[in-house]
């Protein structure tokens, strides 16, 4: 395959130094990698569309201030210094006139594709002649007067999830070419749930434009409309500001008992016999929990013809747990003692055999970097075998054979503010146990929901 020259890419902002972390974070990746060259950012104060209810505007800045941790995004390879700002002030696009300057400023730049950080995008007789068009994510669309809306309606009436979509504009229809689409778990905070997902909107915008450098082809999985959706009105806000605030004080209880060590454990472990696809769960046995070792992420482990437990443990109160080890005697499980215990917070033991090896792969993000352990004495002696991914927030990782190859699935956290291990996963090619080759898949991550 023919290599394609780095692909030429404008981005339309509000401003040139106001700027939220995750536009900057745009900024910098499209700065930092060989496959872009950021070609100007064009600065438009667009007149605003939408009329903000006063009263949310008021509620939408606190919330913002009191319950999310944004702190400023210092750039390493993006330099407002050195960049191209092309300003078209206030004016209307709409205009013969700025459709012609804009129009030349694509040509004479040799601009490939616009993403849209604004509310407001370039007239259609502009982006429509664009070899890749405008591209925007969802999350710009509900936002006026520096009043940010995204996530509250899916919070308000207490949806599952909060979609987020990155889609091409397609001109008049009211129809778009939606490129990628992902869900998101909805939470207490409209606000702090709207700041996650925006970081998650980095990986999945910066996936897709490398994919279209690489291809120089537009993927599209489907058409459809997006509504336009208005602020929250005043009864929908006085509903979510109830129900807000009865969370957070159900969660200010929830802290004071755990400092207390009161109230029951997190997590509780069940076993019992079938077979997966007619196993009944209401005929399982606890394994109870006692305050000395609460146990989480299971798994079971065949040697020497008897079964054995390795799970996450921690004493009620303790911050950082071990794993721990157990042999099953019927439905009894009988301690054998600790597997692993290191300076760091160790959950999810991924344990498995590769010839006469037995290998585990504890979860120990804080650390960032995956580990695999040897057992040199099966269960309670390892040492440490290998290492990878190093500088990276890494969880719940898995090594399998596939087709006569290694395969690393891990769920790495690429984040500025919101560290979160339960959205994207990432997917390697690796030599084996050793991790000497690690090579990632051309569309990491593979999955962002």
């Amino acid at each position: 395959m023919a290599a394609h020259r780095p692909l030429k890419v404008a981005v339309l902002a509000k401003s040139r130094d106001r700027l939220e972390a995750w536009q900057l974070m745009v900024l910098d990746r499209l700065a930092s990698e060989p496959l872009f060259d950021l070609a100007s950012i064009i600065v438009h104060q667009a007149a605003p569309k939408v009329r903000v209810p006063k009263l949310f505007a008021l509620e939408a800045r606190l919330e913002r201030r009191l319950l999310t941790h944004e702190t400023p995004y210092l750039p390493k390879s993006f330099s407002s210094e050195s960049q191209r700002f092309d300003d078209m002030g206030s004016r209307d696009l709409e205009t013969a006139e700025s459709q012609d300057i804009l129009r030349r400023l694509m040509q004479d730049l040799e601009v490939d594709i616009v993403v849209r950080m604004t509310p407001s995008g370039l007239p259609s007789g502009v982006s429509d002649a664009l070899p890749f068009g405008e591209w925007a994510l969802s999350c710009s669309d509900q936002v006026s007067d520096n009043v940010d809306w995204f996530a509250y309606r899916g919070t308000i009436s207490k949806a599952a999830s909060v979609e987020l979509l990155l889609y091409k504009s397609a001109g008049p229809g009211g129809s778009v070419d939606v490129i990628a689409s992902s869900f998101f778990n909805t939470k207490t905070s409209a606000a702090r749930v709207a700041a996650s997902i925006k970081e998650r909107g980095v990986t999945l915008l910066m996936r897709e434009l490398r994919r279209l450098a690489e291809t120089r082809q537009l993927h599209v999985i489907a058409r459809r409309p997006i509504p336009a959706i208005p602020p929250p009105s005043t009864s929908d806000l006085g509903r979510y500001v109830a129900t807000l605030a009865g969370d957070l004080a159900a969660r200010c209880i929830k802290m004071l008992r755990k400092k207390l060590h009161s109230g029951s454990s997190v997590w509780a472990l069940y076993t019992g016999g079938g077979h997966i696809e007619d196993f009944d769960p209401q005929q399982s046995v606890e394994i109870p929990p006692t305050m000395n070792e609460i146990k989480a992420d299971p798994f079971l482990f065949e040697h020497g013809n008897e079964c054995y437990l390795f799970c996450e443990a921690y004493a009620d109160g303790q911050k950082n747990a071990h794993i721990a080890v157990g042999r099953f005697r019927g439905d009894k499980l009988e301690h054998l003692g600790i597997a692993l215990r290191c300076e760091h917070h160790l959950s999810y033991p991924f344990v498995f055999r590769d010839g006469e090896d037995i290998f585990m792969m504890p979860e120990r993000h804080q650390s960032r970097q995956i580990q695999i352990w040897r057992c040199v004495e099966f269960p309670l002696k390892w040492e440490l075998y290998s290492t990878a991914l190093e500088g990276r927030s890494a969880a719940d990782s898995v090594l399998m054979r596939h087709g006569g190859k290694w395969w690393l699935f891990t769920n790495l956290s690429d984040f500025h503010d919101y560290e979160d291990h339960c959205c994207e996963l990432y997917v390697f090619e690796v030599d084996g146990p050793k991790l000497e080759r690690v090579t990632p898949h051309r569309h990491n991550p593979v999955v962002i929901d």
